[in-house]
C-alpha cells in the first residue's frame, strides 16, 4: 500500500484518529449514573476524575507504540497482524464499557476484561517482535487494566447481584 501510510504524517494521523475513535466510543458508553453511584466500591478505587487523564496517557502511549511498530517493519504480513491485534484490542476496550456501564453487568465485564488483558498481551508481543520500545510503551496499559481487573472483581464481591436496573 503506497501513499498515506508509507511514512511521514500518515501513520501517526491514522493511529491517532483510530485511538480517538476508540476513546470516544468508550467514553460515550461510560455512564456514571445513579446505578453506578449506588455500587459499593473499595476505598482504594481511584476518583472518577482520574480515569480520563489516565486513559489519555494510555491511548497516547499505545498510539505511539503502533506508529513505532508500523514504521519498524514495512512487511505487509507484519502490518496486517499489527492492524488485527490493535483492532481486536480496540473492540474489546470499547466492549468493556458497554458491558459494565450500559448493560450494567460487572460480572460479564470481568470475563470480558480477561479477554481485554490477553489482547493487550498480544499487542505487546506483536509489536515487541519489531520494537522493544513499542512493546514497553504498552506496559502502562497492561498495568492499568490489571488494576481495573482487581477493581472489577472487588466490585463483584461487594455487589453480589447484577442484571437488574
Amino acid at each position: 500500500m503506497t501513499g498515506l501510510l508509507d511514512g511521514g504524517w500518515g501513520p501517526p494521523a491514522v493511529a491517532g484518529l483510530v485511538a480517538l475513535a476508540v476513546a470516544a466510543a468508550g467514553g460515550i458508553a461510560t455512564r456514571t449514573d445513579a446505578w453506578y453511584r449506588r455500587l459499593r466500591v473499595p476505598g482504594w478505587k481511584p476518583p472518577d476524575w482520574a480515569f480520563g487523564p489516565i486513559w489519555t496517557v494510555i491511548f497516547a502511549l499505545t498510539t505511539a507504540s503502533a506508529v513505532v511498530a508500523w514504521n519498524a517493519d514495512p512487511d505487509p504480513a507484519m502490518r496486517t497482524r499489527l492492524v488485527a491485534v490493535f483492532a481486536v484490542n480496540g473492540a474489546l476496550n470499547i466492549a468493556w464499557s458497554v458491558i459494565f456501564f450500559r448493560l450494567r453487568r460487572p460480572d460479564w465485564a470481568f470475563v470480558e476484561l480477561l479477554l481485554l488483558w490477553l489482547s493487550i498481551l498480544a499487542v505487546v508481543l506483536a509489536v515487541g517482535r519489531v520494537s522493544t520500545v513499542s512493546a514497553l510503551l504498552n506496559l502502562p496499559y497492561l498495568a492499568w487494566v490489571s488494576v481495573a481487573g482487581c477493581l472489577n472483581l472487588t466490585i463483584l464481591r461487594l455487589n453480589p447481584r447484577f442484571g437488574s436496573a
